[in-house]
């Protein structure tokens, strides 16, 4: 049960960059939620975590964690490839899940999870933190409720080769040790799938919270002076149509928005990146009545509010605004449908695709 303060008491797997950037602090700073436990393999980094954070119990092994009766849930914050086996184990322990995106790195490995979480009865979210961004959630719920049949949406996603220059300002000084666990084989040699993977999840979770499922995809991909352009024409499920545009990476600014085309309106929407905590600039017009609409967003730390979501629904039984299970499967057919179109240049459904991007 949840601590006598109702709050969800989560267990932290993994000691890496997006639990020091994000994960830690959000647990702390979330109204209903505790960073009750951390565990990590790395001894040295677990102690350092440790001590900056304060959770109540450290682990270093994680079977230790899922057999502590006071953990609630857990977040899954490790490299990619770990992601479905330790979800499976979660689940298997009856702990509720938050797994960072990508949900997996193959639709295979994903499918077999989809039915475990179904026959669970358990809460299983996916990190596309975005979804929790003020601005694109005013958008969505204007896409749904105002914006009646949809035309058209455009969006795009464009590292920038100068981020880092912006985000080493704006997170801690990553800690790291030797002795963290990692891949086999190096998630980067593969830029492509890399690229996909970390960047593409993004671009398609926020296009297909706002226009729907996508069906299928064209893809052209171009690659020059070690950047990564990926063209995509897209048809959702209502075959209403779509272009995707992700870039990896300009010379220039960050850039990431979309634009909305339905029949009874429109939206508009810049996205910063997230270490701002700082809300898209939206913008929705509505022909019932001539204006536009656009939200503040003062609370746009993205990762705690992820966090309150996700405990929200555990502790009160309110509807997940995260991704579900399927939205992260769904998220898993368009990037591999992505990367068989840009091989071929061929239109590919995505109930037909197999394997990973």
């Amino acid at each position: 049960m949840p601590t006598s303060e109702g709050k969800l008491r989560i267990g932290v797997l993994g000691c890496g960059p997006i639990a020091q950037a994000a994960h830690f602090d959000a647990c702390r700073k979330a109204h209903n939620a505790e960073l009750y436990a951390v565990c990590d393999r790395a001894a040295d980094l677990l102690e350092q975590m440790a001590a900056t954070h304060r959770p109540v119990v450290t682990f270093t092994d994680y079977k230790a964690m899922l057999a502590d009766p006071q953990v609630d849930a857990v977040i899954i914050a490790t490299a990619d490839a770990f992601h479905v086996p330790l979800a499976q184990q979660a689940l298997a322990a009856g702990k509720h899940v938050l797994v960072e995106k990508p949900l997996g790195v193959t639709i295979d490995e994903c499918i077999p999870l989809t039915q475990q979480v179904r026959e669970s009865g358990l809460i299983f979210q996916i990190g596309h933190n975005k979804r929790f961004d003020p601005g694109i959630a005013f958008a969505a719920r204007f896409a749904r409720e105002e914006l009646g049949q949809l035309m058209a949406l455009k969006a795009w996603y464009c590292d920038s080769v100068y981020r880092y220059s912006m985000t080493d300002n704006l997170q801690p000084i990553m800690q790291v040790s030797q002795q963290s666990v990692r891949p086999s084989e190096n998630p980067k040699a593969d830029k492509r799938r890399y690229y996909l993977l970390t960047h593409g999840s993004h671009l398609i979770d926020t296009a297909q919270l706002l226009g729907g499922t996508i069906s299928k995809v064209q893809a052209r991909l171009l690659e020059r002076f070690g950047a990564h352009a990926w063209f995509i024409a897209v048809e959702f499920a209502d075959d209403s149509l779509g272009h995707l545009d992700l870039v990896v990476a300009i010379r220039g600014d960050w850039e990431e928005g979309f634009q909305v085309y339905g029949e009874h309106g429109s939206i508009k929407g810049k996205v910063f990146l997230p270490w701002f905590h700082k809300s898209s600039e939206v913008e929705c017009f509505s022909t019932k009545t001539g204006l536009y609409q656009r939200p503040l967003g003062a609370d746009a730390y993205t990762y705690k509010l992820q966090i309150e979501g996700f405990a929200d629904t555990i502790l009160n039984g309110t509807p997940q605004h995260g991704a579900t299970i399927q939205d992260g499967l769904s998220t898993m057919r368009a990037m591999t449908a992505i990367a068989r179109s840009a091989e071929s240049g061929a239109w590919v459904n995505l109930a037909n695709v197999t394997g990973g991007p």
